[in-house]
């Protein structure tokens, strides 16, 4: 019994260093790129920022910044509000949908791996270089502006909406579910990692548990419920993390884009600082909150 103990202990002292070794360079690139301008960014907030001659002159003002966001600036406060009520709706899209494509993805058919190919290529699609060249291609803008006026804002869920309206439905009910989907090309191209994450937990649960299911009388349905859900609780978490972070971080964020235009165009770096850290302290509460619920349901299978 000592002599298996010590190999259990063994193997999970392997697993740590392993995983330490994965990680390293991530902590290597942080402490010597990040750390410092993670500081003065914080500092920066605090001050009003002159530029000089190829140098930075800080002059602390205190909370002034943080102040000029939230009771004078018309704009960031809204925009806050909207972009994180963006994001829970669409994480949860992406999620739902991410889950169930994974689940036929995981599947036995013909063609499979060319499916999953395809389902991979919004990963390649909007990746950096790629959304670059999508979002400053002249041709695509005027494409879309020109499609935009040929269709004159009439889309799917404009028509069923009317329909509904007609019949005497309300339809403030099914706002959000519109907006889901008319967004459905967002919600797919941004749902390509998560797709594999859960296609990997997915492939790691025996099929004799299926099997002893089956044997015991459960439906699909069932299983689905008392082992799929289970099993890959955990990559539920790791998900929902990658999504929101994922979130912060696309080229359409209004609250990105107005951090840069006040870096940039206005050449403030104290109160986009400020708007920034604001905006990263926020997201980083609602990860951890939201991470904290999630995982009371996560279950780990030693």
């Amino acid at each position: 019994m000592r002599k298996q103990k010590n190999k259990l202990a063994g193997l999970q002292r392997r697993k740590a260093i392993a995983g330490y070794i994965f990680i390293a360079p991530f902590i290597l690139g942080f402490l010597v790129f990040m750390v410092k301008p993670f500081f003065q960014s914080l500092y920066m907030s605090f001050c009003n920022v002159e530029v000089g001659a190829g140098s930075f002159n800080p002059v602390f003002q205190g909370i002034d910044n943080y102040k000029r966001a939230f009771a004078i600036d018309p704009q960031f406060s809204r925009l806050l509000v909207e972009e994180l009520s963006r994001m829970a709706v669409d994480s949860v899209a992406i999620m739902v949908f991410s889950f169930f494509v994974a689940l036929i993805l995981n599947q036995k058919f013909k063609g499979r791996a060319l499916v999953r190919a395809i389902f991979f290529l919004p990963v390649i699609l909007s990746s950096g270089v790629i959304l670059g060249l999508e979002t400053d291609n002249a041709l695509m803008a005027q494409l879309q502006v020109a499609i935009e006026e040929t269709t004159s804002g009439i889309s799917i869920t404009g028509a069923v909406e009317e329909i509904l309206r007609t019949a005497g439905v309300g339809v403030r009910a099914f706002e959000k579910v519109f907006e889901i989907i008319d967004k459905i090309y967002d919600i797919a191209i941004s749902s390509g990692i998560q797709i594999i994450i859960f296609l990997s937990g997915l492939q790691t649960i025996s099929a004799s548990m299926y099997e002893a299911a089956d044997i015991e009388g459960c439906t699909k349905w069932e299983s689905l419920w008392k082992i799929t859900f289970p099993m890959i609780s955990s990559m539920f978490l790791v998900n929902w993390i990658y999504t929101i972070i994922d979130f912060c971080m696309r080229s359409d964020n209004e609250v990105i884009e107005k951090i840069t235009k006040v870096m940039v165009d206005e050449i403030n770096y104290g109160f986009s600082s400020a708007m920034t850290w604001i905006y990263f302290l926020i997201v980083i509460a609602g990860v951890g909150i939201s991470s904290l619920i999630i995982s009371k349901g996560v279950y780990y299978y030693d």
